[in-house]
């Protein structure tokens, strides 16, 4: 059954009807839609979509913040006032823990549904503290007791998977970021079953984490593209859009080859690809609400696509790209150069970035300019 079959008639002779693409996906297969973003507003709408988990950077709770001075001006005030002593980096960072608090309640529902498989909210840890792994793993248990649905986002470099598999161990739900590439997804999934069976070594209670590691697809497009050109290095138009994909497919398989108990998440969508070569896998695609809405509005016609092979001519090309076979081949990089990767260095700084425009925007609030 595709998108495009018709849902059969009902018994009363009343018009069929057709299901929308996000929905067709969420109703028909394993494939688990979460919204990009934890704006209380983006994912009310996204849940009518089908979304059953939702995701947060610093980037992205920024930029929610900054979006409704009405509700966190007086907010950010509000936290100021109750800790007189704190600077404008605790007052911000309680506005994302508050934000995150608020969004995690929308999911509740669904985390009790599905026995904590799904209905968590991603918060992340600072990127601050990104070559400190017991700070990580210390951050990620503090914030791992906000909600009883949240799942906390470490940084996959060699540091943050050590700091991973620890918190993963203390009975955090783990969700790796600044992670692109199969050698990374790969040691993340490696290191939270490592986790898993040191819990299970040492009596601890079995739970479901629904652990899960994210692929940011198209900021590996975008790094592909940008190394091309420095390279001087010509591609069919085009090519570089399949990227992603690609590794998201092959990471996919990897896992259940080796029967990892994470899923692969796919992050930072730049088509409309990251999601429908995707959709049939046991995978959490995790769009941003305004990609969502232009899927639906287009009717993007889908189907189960994970197995379906990324076109072999299309491929073949991409395996000439050194920097691609370092993306996509399992022992590609090895864990110490997984920080140094061009888009783990470009993501990194926009995070750091976001965090100093977190501090401005309180003290904008607190001291406003004369």
């Amino acid at each position: 059954m595709t998108l495009l079959e018709t849902v059969p008639s009902n018994d009363d002779g009343a018009p069929a009807t057709q299901l929308a693409p996000l929905a067709w996906a969420a109703q028909n297969t394993k494939t688990a839609l979460w919204n990009d973003s934890a704006d209380p507003e983006e994912l009310k709408k996204s849940i009518e979509f089908g979304a059953v988990g939702a995701t947060c950077n610093p980037v992205i709770a920024f930029a929610a913040i900054k979006k409704r001075p009405d509700v966190w001006g007086p907010r950010i005030q509000e936290i100021a006032a109750q800790n007189p002593t704190w600077g404008e980096s605790e007052i911000g960072w309680q506005a994302v823990r508050d934000l995150s608090v608020d969004a995690a309640r929308l999911l509740e529902p669904e985390f009790e549904r599905s026995g904590g498989r799904n209905g968590r909210l991603s918060i992340q840890t600072d990127p601050r503290l990104h070559r400190d792994a017991a700070a990580l793993a210390d951050q990620a248990e503090e914030f791992s007791k906000l909600a009883k649905n949240i799942i906390v986002k470490i940084p996959a470099t060699k540091t943050g998977i050590e700091a991973m598999e620890e918190a993963a161990y203390r009975g955090v739900s783990i969700n790796a970021t600044l992670s692109f590439t199969v050698p990374q997804a790969v040691a993340v999934g490696a290191a939270l079953e490592r986790a898993l069976d040191r819990r299970a070594a040492d009596g601890l209670p079995e739970q479901e984490f629904g652990h899960v590691v994210t692929i940011m697809g198209g900021r590996l497009d975008d790094w592909l593209k940008k190394w091309t050109t420095a390279n001087r290095i010509l591609v069919t138009p085009g090519i570089l859009e399949w990227a992603g994909v690609a590794a998201l497919k092959h990471a996919h398989s990897v896992f259940q080859e080796r029967g990892y108990r994470s899923r692969v998440l796919s992050a930072a969508f730049r088509n409309q690809l990251q999601w429908s070569e995707l959709v049939g896998g046991d995978i959490v695609v995790s769009p941003p609400f305004d990609w969502q809405a232009r899927i639906n509005e287009n009717n993007i016609a889908v189907s189960e696509r994970i197995h379906v092979p990324v076109d072999a001519a299309i491929l073949d090309e991409l395996e000439t790209l050194s920097e691609f076979r370092r993306a996509y081949e399992v022992e590609g990089m090895t864990p110490e150069e997984f920080e140094n990767f061009g888009a783990a260095r470009n993501t990194l700084r926009q995070f750091l970035d976001a965090d100093a425009q977190l501090d401005a925007l309180v003290r904008d609030i607190l001291v406003p300019a004369a």
